[in-house]
């Protein structure tokens, strides 16, 4: 069932049950007025009869003998009918000593408990049928000086204009109730229709862009930012995001591609010139063998990479153990005086700080940032190593000497296979991931990496590292970095 077709039921449904509530105390309500003014008009007659009795019985002294021997004078009854009120007097023994006109030929025939309910002074209005026809009764009883009941003055009232009434209220109500329903379901059904259109849209609109696998393709905001717009622009900025990462996808395996086929095919030429006989020319033959030596050295380096990348985007935990940060930067300092090939390798400042991490992942990429910073310096340049902390920061940073990066380079250092320089990157060996690998496990220790750079003067790379269970990078907000360190000593 369509969230269409449940919206509208479930409208009809709430207003049925709020009409049908409504029309039962409509109809309760003029069911129990209507029989509130007989019993009334009943009560009234009565009263005013008792009044005249009152001034009869008044001037004659045996009530009884007088009934008796028939020389009681009475009011006429028709003088308290109407064409829908009866009245009839009738004795204690039964005898009807008066009755309206409007009766004819007829008798009001009392349940005989009421005369007793009315002889003990119990009041209570009942029904009772005569030929078809609904009557409301009503008996008073009549007194005399002593108190004694000698008589009732029996009323009725037909109960048909009661019933007209009534009949006609709830065939209205009825009709009223089943339009309104129909009419509530018809324009429930357009108006469901009519906000659901938009989300209609959004979902023709993403059905499209899935079967045409058209990422570029965004869905059509309304003016009007309600619900229905905040999940359309929700949907673009995540479509945005797929087509980011899709494209980043199509050009990871693009590189990937042409960083193995560039050593596949040296390793290949390699390999069809021994099987031509290069193999007799030994000197020959130790050169291509150191070639593709360093081709598949190349490969194993990118294999491992990538491995240590698709590590890091599965959510691998790092290992957690406290680390020596000053211990470990000199080791990475030692390490890469190895080779500085005539770069002049320092120290700077150099605090104690104590973090929990992954320390071989640390290290490597310290190494890496050094390693890049030797890379791009010339020989007789300067790069130094540092380290400083705050209360919930550490610093490490590498400055070096160097060619510098221009700016609009920036941005896409640590992108994979990002080379600024990329013919001059290749001939040095390296695969483009270094970067991006030690973003990567930075990013895993809630860390972060800057970079600031000046062309012809320098970089520095600086990695902060929380101290200790702090909060990630993304929500901390730690000491900024100065605008430059020194970028022109030597």
């Amino acid at each position: 069932m369509s969230i269409r077709t449940r919206l509208t039921l479930w409208y009809v449904g709430l207003l049925a049950v709020l009409l049908i509530v409504f029309g039962v105390a409509l109809y309760s309500t003029v069911y129990i007025t209507s029989y509130q003014e007989v019993d009334r008009s009943l009560q009234q007659r009565a009263s005013d009869i008792q009044a005249s009795l009152a001034t009869v019985i008044t001037l004659q002294d045996d009530f009884v003998s007088i009934i008796r021997r028939g020389g009681l004078v009475l009011p006429n009854a028709d003088v308290f009918s109407n064409g829908d009120i009866y009245v009839q007097l009738r004795s204690l023994d039964g005898r009807i000593i008066s009755r309206s006109e409007n009766l004819g030929n007829q008798y009001l025939v009392i349940p005989p408990d009421q005369h007793e309910r009315a002889k003990n002074g119990e009041v209570v209005p009942s029904d009772f049928t005569v030929n078809k026809t609904r009557l409301r009764a009503y008996v008073a009883p009549i007194v005399i000086k002593s108190g004694k009941v000698v008589g009732y003055i029996e009323l009725a009232q037909s109960l048909r204009q009661v019933d007209n009434t009534l009949r006609d209220l709830a065939t209205l109500i009825v009709v009223s109730i089943g339009a309104g329903l129909i009419v509530a379901a018809v324009g429930g059904w357009f108006i469901a229709g009519n906000i659901l259109d938009p989300i209609n849209r959004v979902t023709i609109t993403a059905q499209k862009i899935a079967r045409a696998r058209d990422l570029g393709r965004r869905i059509e905001v309304p003016e009007t930012v309600d619900e229905v717009g905040r999940l359309a622009m929700t949907f673009n900025e995540m479509l945005a995001r797929i087509e980011e990462l899709f494209r980043a996808q199509q050009r990871f395996v693009a590189d990937v591609s042409h960083e193995l086929r560039s050593p596949l095919t040296a390793v290949r030429g390699n390999l069809d010139l021994l099987k031509r006989g290069a193999a007799n020319d030994v000197e020959e033959r130790a050169q291509m063998i150191d070639a593709m030596d360093s081709e598949t050295s190349r490969m194993s380096r990118l294999v491992s990479d990538l491995l240590l990348l698709a590590r890091q985007d599965s959510g691998v935990p790092i290992a957690k153990q406290p680390i020596e940060l000053d211990t470990l930067l000199l080791e990475v300092y030692r390490q890469a005086q190895v080779t500085a090939k005539g770069v002049h390798l320092a120290l700077g400042a150099e605090d104690q700080a104590i973090i929990v991490g992954d320390r071989d992942r640390l290290k490597q990429v310290l190494l890496n940032l050094v390693d890049n910073a030797v890379k791009y310096t010339p020989p007789g340049g300067k790069v130094t190593l540092s380290l400083a902390k705050d209360d919930s920061w550490v610093k490490i940073a590498v400055q070096d000497t160097g060619i510098g990066i221009a700016n609009e380079n920036i941005p896409n250092l640590f992108d994979r296979f990002y080379r600024v320089d990329k013919a001059r990157a290749r001939d040095a060996g390296g695969t483009g991931l270094g970067l991006a690998i030690a973003k990567s496990v930075v990013d895993a220790h809630n860390g972060r990496i800057t970079v600031e750079s000046q062309m012809g003067r320098g970089s520095v790379f600086t990695v902060w590292l929380p101290i200790g269970e702090a909060k990630p990078a993304m929500d901390a907000s730690p000491v900024k970095p100065p605008a430059r360190l020194a970028l022109h000593e030597t």
